[in-house]
């Protein structure tokens, strides 16, 4: 099945790993450096600078913000009083460019990074996923991974879910009761894709965006895409389920991925569709 698409907000420059978090939609500007916040209609509400490029996002127990700043390789942390401040830093583990995160609910924190320098034209290796302690301790969660780019954390804590975008595929590890990752097994292949953001529904389906196929994929526990959101006209590269009901899928959309070339066109904007189910940990 296709579902159909429409826009709530432009003018970003390159938005990223979406969150949605105490009835609002944070976004990551990666090429603009600020995080916006929205509500489900795309007003906005707040913004804030992350020097570095923001990118991968999280909560502590605390509600505190933790937000990965990609050039810097550091993750940040945001209190209520707005404030950034440095909570880790990642350089000792990742090669390149920190990305994307999952934080789980004991405030534990797993940032992967592109592993290559994608913008020089280098070609992939494999890198590590990085653990960050509630303290800011780092180690090294799992290695040998493409890209490890968008994760989620299944509700009942017990499974970690992370798209390897230049292995084509989704992988699945078990999370030990101290944080540590085993049990590592495919979730789903995805050839001729190259999975970017992803967030997980309630009924154990992944949604995955697939920008180089500008669409994204509703992938099933059993490793089907059963459902495909087309976006012809731009790349969408991550998305998150959120809205009153939990339905509404928010799209993160952008025409290009260099830095130079999305500066120019300000193109970047959140589509939204309504899903067949809530996002996971929705009753």
């Amino acid at each position: 099945m296709t579902l159909s698409d429409r826009t709530i907000a432009g003018g970003f420059v390159y938005p990223e790993c979406p969150r949605w978090h105490d009835g609002q939609l944070w976004v990551a500007d990666q090429h603009d450096s600020f995080v916006h916040v929205l509500a489900a209609d795309g007003t906005r509400s707040d913004s804030f600078a992350v020097p570095g490029g923001p990118s991968g996002m999280g909560w502590l127990p605390d509600g505190s913000l933790l937000v990965v700043s990609m050039d810097d390789r550091k993750l940040l942390r945001r209190g209520r009083d707005g404030k950034l401040t440095q909570h880790a830093d990642l350089s000792g583990v990742h090669p390149f460019h920190s990305n994307d995160m999952v934080v789980d609910a004991q405030g534990r924190a797993y940032a992967g990074n592109i592993g290559f320098d994608f913008y020089a034209g280098q070609a992939p290796a494999p890198t590590v996923l990085a653990m960050v302690t509630p303290s800011g301790d780092v180690g090294v969660a799992a290695d040998g991974l493409m890209c490890p780019n968008g994760a989620v954390i299944t509700p009942d804590g017990r499974t970690l879910i992370i798209a390897e975008s230049m292995g084509a595929r989704l992988t699945a590890f078990a999370i030990g009761a101290d944080g540590s990752l085993s049990n590592r097994r495919i979730f789903a292949g995805l050839e001729g894709h190259v999975p970017d953001g992803i967030c997980l529904d309630a009924e154990g389906h992944v949604w995955a965006a697939s920008p180089y196929e500008k669409a994204v994929l509703r992938v099933s526990p059993s490793g089907e895409i059963v459902e495909r959101v087309e976006i012809p006209d731009a790349n969408p590269y991550a998305c998150m389920l959120g809205g009153a009901d939990g339905r509404d899928l928010f799209i993160c959309v952008a025409p290009h991925h260099d830095p130079e070339v999305t500066a120019k066109l300000r193109g970047g904007r959140i589509d939204v569709v309504r899903a067949p189910a809530p996002g996971a940990g929705r009753p």
